[in-house]
């Protein structure tokens, strides 16, 4: 080499080359003969020891790839399978949101049915509960059957089948002794046997209404009644009493106006 002189960098860049070419197809006998002085024997060492550090960094360099490689494809396996698992999920939770669906409307139908089963038994219950009636200005307590038959044999009287009407009238004092509809019942049961001609047991009824009830709002028409029965029977002796207690009895009443007219008819 020639003292002072410096080598472009292109060129030293091709002599490194070239002496790589030669470290790595020469033997280090030939390479110890090209370069006899120690400089040489130095950079030639340099070089090697660079070219070794460059090769494990390399093969460091592969193995980090390698590594970075797996674990990006573990990643990616572990992304599907999440993913996976996100749709079954999914799925799962379509499925219970339709079977919570289902549960809502089953339950909303059963509380329906339970709101119908709960009034059916409320109105089944007012119907068998007693009930306040009034009836002829009074009021009192019936059983609701009780109330359905009595109006029951009313609107057979109405129809005008008095035999039918007496027997269910006379089934129905039977039947409820202690009702308050026992006077009305009384009443309606003289006037079918009045209508069929039954005087006797017609009055021996309307007395009872007068017995058990005497300020009942059907007393003076009762006493007016016993005394047409005792008409029919030709017992005018008998009506002209009768007819002078309702007066008495009764003055301000309809009945008592009829009363004062067949007294002038009878005497």
């Amino acid at each position: 080499m020639m003292a002072g002189f410096s080598y472009p960098a292109r060129w030293r860049a091709s002599f490194v080359v070239a002496l790589t070419a030669l470290w790595v197809v020469a033997s280090p006998t030939v390479l110890a003969g090209l370069f006899d002085d120690d400089e040489a024997r130095r950079a030639i060492l340099n070089l090697r020891e660079q070219m070794e550090a460059q090769r494990q960094a390399l093969a460091h360099q592969n193995d980090q790839l390698s590594r970075v490689g797996e674990e990006n494809s573990q990643l990616r396996r572990g992304l599907l399978e999440l993913q996976a698992q996100i749709e079954a999920l999914r799925a799962e939770l379509a499925r219970l949101h339709g079977q919570n669906e289902q549960l809502l409307h089953g339950l909303a139908e059963v509380q329906d049915r339970q709101t119908d089963v709960a009034q059916g038994m409320e109105e089944r219950l007012r119907k068998l509960e007693p009930s306040k009636v009034s009836l002829d200005g009074r009021e009192f307590i019936a059983d609701p059957a009780e109330a359905r038959e009595f109006e029951a044999a009313v609107a057979i009287f109405r129809r005008g089948d008095f035999p039918t009407a007496q027997a269910a009238f006379s089934d129905f004092v039977r039947r409820y002794p202690q009702s308050g509809f026992k006077p009305t019942a009384l009443f309606w049961l003289g006037s079918a046997q009045y209508a069929r001609r039954d005087y006797f047991e017609a009055i021996t009824n309307f007395r009872a209404l007068l017995a058990m009830a005497p300020d009942h709002s059907r007393a003076a028409e009762a006493v007016l009644s016993i005394a047409n029965c005792q008409i029919e029977l030709k017992d005018n002796s008998a009506a002209r009493r009768t007819l002078d207690e309702l007066v008495k009895a009764y003055p301000q009443s309809d009945a008592a106006v009829a009363a004062k007219d067949r007294l002038a008819r009878i005497r």
